[in-house]
């Protein structure tokens, strides 16, 4: 977050991506599950909670649930 706003740096950078403020109910992934890594490339924005979790539940599939939740 940014001390200065309280702002969380994926949302922000996030946003910039996407020349957009957020809709309500949208939500930030990091694709590799770092949640320290807030680079435009590693973001994604999924329009609910519910499709958000459904990427995690595809690659829990594929890789296990730990990787999905956490990376490698």
């Amino acid at each position: 977050m940014f001390k200065d706003s309280g702002i969380p740096v994926h949302r922000w950078t996030a946003e910039n991506k996407l020349g957009r403020r957020l809709k309500a109910g949208e939500v930030v992934h990091h694709k590799n599950r770092n949640k320290l890594d807030n680079s435009s490339a590693n973001l994604a924005v999924f329009g609910s909670q519910g499709a958000h979790w459904k990427a995690h539940t595809q690659d829990a599939q594929k890789h296990g649930w730990k990787y999905s939740l956490i990376g490698k």
